[in-house]
């Protein structure tokens, strides 16, 4: 469910810390780019600029955040170990502030990022790309300065523009994020998809009205969520194309947290996922009164302002225990094993991301050496799909990491969307 940042496997702290360099490699790379690019002229058509009306998707400004030449591009791919066979352009980002409504209805706003190549086609086809798991509202695409842009920046450089949203709670917008609430992630990449519109037509770089959807981890579930609501009409003027997402967790109840329990999943990841799942979806809809009834001491004390989207994952990471069953109260962890009620409802509310028809071809990528989301969630996921007719196959990267089956998938689905594009 991690973001596109090497650092969220999560698999061991030594993970933890060869991703930090590697990190900090990349974000050199980046402001060196960003640094040489911010004032450039190519900018001129994208100030800030607010709309009068304020209605759900409405752009409320668009900022210019980044200028990559190709061959920037690639060395910025490079620099994650993923290949430049698709980099075709530099590419041009944008954080977008756009209107769109809170977990209770309300109006709100979000922002995201939004990606165009240098050159190539005047009227541009749309990737949308959702996220993984963030903790930290900076880690989200329109104000990382490393692999959180890293999707965009390789959809957009084969010729495609790009939306990312970063999500509510994210990036520049207000309040905390609603962790794995998929209708919120939908509602705000669907108003994404139109304040992209709206930029890229500000920007002369009109839309076709086609979309591929794409999304890593967490963003994966929501990419398939988010293609059902376009299937249904609910974007006027967006046409799904194609769905490729990478090692989402479309199974709460029947893969990702039995996982937890058979060693699936690693106990680092399952650490992570599983106290950002309570803290936020307690925020929603109650699933204790009281941290302590859910958390061991001292970690009933401090869990839940770890997760205020101002932490780093190593400062999640390191004021937690070593395990899940560390964690909870021996009450609550069996009550996780075993859910019902309120705790129920929340997992199985996430698990119907795949329960429709689409009437566009599917991939799902996910790897068999994935301890983060395990490959079964793309097979409960195809199983999903198929009893509604539809064959989704499931491309299996081998035995690499959760991470890994980005770096492996999300080329491949470039070259896929490129094949079906012609």
């Amino acid at each position: 469910m991690t973001t596109n940042r090497t650092n969220q496997t999560l698999n061991s702290r030594r993970t933890h810390r060869t991703s930090r360099g590697i990190r900090a490699a990349v974000a050199a790379c980046a402001a060196v780019a960003l640094t040489a690019t911010l004032t450039a002229p190519a900018f001129a058509d994208a100030r800030p600029a607010a709309v009068a009306h304020q209605g759900r998707g409405d752009l409320v400004s668009v900022e210019p955040v980044a200028e990559l030449s190709k061959a920037q591009v690639a060395a910025f791919l490079a620099r994650a170990e993923i290949g430049d066979d698709t980099v075709r352009h530099g590419v041009r980002a944008y954080r977008l502030t756009y209107r769109t409504i809170g977990t209770d209805g309300r109006p709100t706003t979000a922002t995201g990022l939004l990606t165009l190549p240098v050159g190539g086609e005047r009227r541009l086809d749309l990737v949308s790309d959702t996220h993984g798991t963030m903790v930290h509202r900076d880690y989200a695409p329109s104000v990382a300065a490393d692999f959180g842009k890293l999707p965009s920046y390789l959809h957009a450089s084969a010729g495609r523009a790009v939306a990312a949203p970063d999500y509510l709670g994210l990036g520049k917008g207000p309040g905390t994020h609603p962790y794995m609430d998929t209708r919120s992630a939908v509602t705000a990449s669907l108003d994404m998809l139109s304040a992209a519109r709206t930029a890229a037509q500000r920007l002369h770089r009109p839309l076709t009205g086609d979309v591929y959807a794409t999304g890593f981890s967490q963003g994966g579930q929501v990419a398939m969520a988010l293609g059902r609501e376009l299937s249904s009409g609910q974007a006027r003027g967006f046409r799904l194309r194609a769905l490729a997402p990478v090692a989402g967790p479309y199974d709460l109840t029947g893969e990702e947290v039995p996982a937890l329990y058979d060693g699936r999943v690693n106990d680092i990841s399952g650490l992570f996922y599983v106290s950002y799942f309570l803290v936020a979806q307690n925020r929603l809809h109650p699933l204790y009164s009281d941290p302590s009834e859910a958390f061991r001491a001292p970690y009933d004390e401090r869990v839940e302002a770890l997760f205020d989207g101002e932490h780093q994952e190593e400062d999640v990471v390191t004021q937690l225990p070593g395990s899940v069953k560390e964690l909870l109260t021996p009450e609550f962890y069996e009550r996780l094993r075993h859910p019902d009620g309120a705790l129920l409802t929340a997992l199985k509310s996430q698990d119907d991301s795949c329960d429709w028809k689409p009437k566009v071809p599917v991939r799902l990528y996910a790897s068999a050496g994935d301890t983060d989301v395990p490959i079964g969630n793309a097979r409960s996921c195809a199983a999903d799909l198929a009893a509604h007719g539809v064959r989704a196959p499931v491309l299996d990267q081998g035995a690499v990491d959760h991470f890994g089956s980005f770096k492996k998938g999300g080329p491949k689905a470039v070259a896929w969307f490129d094949r079906l594009a012609r």
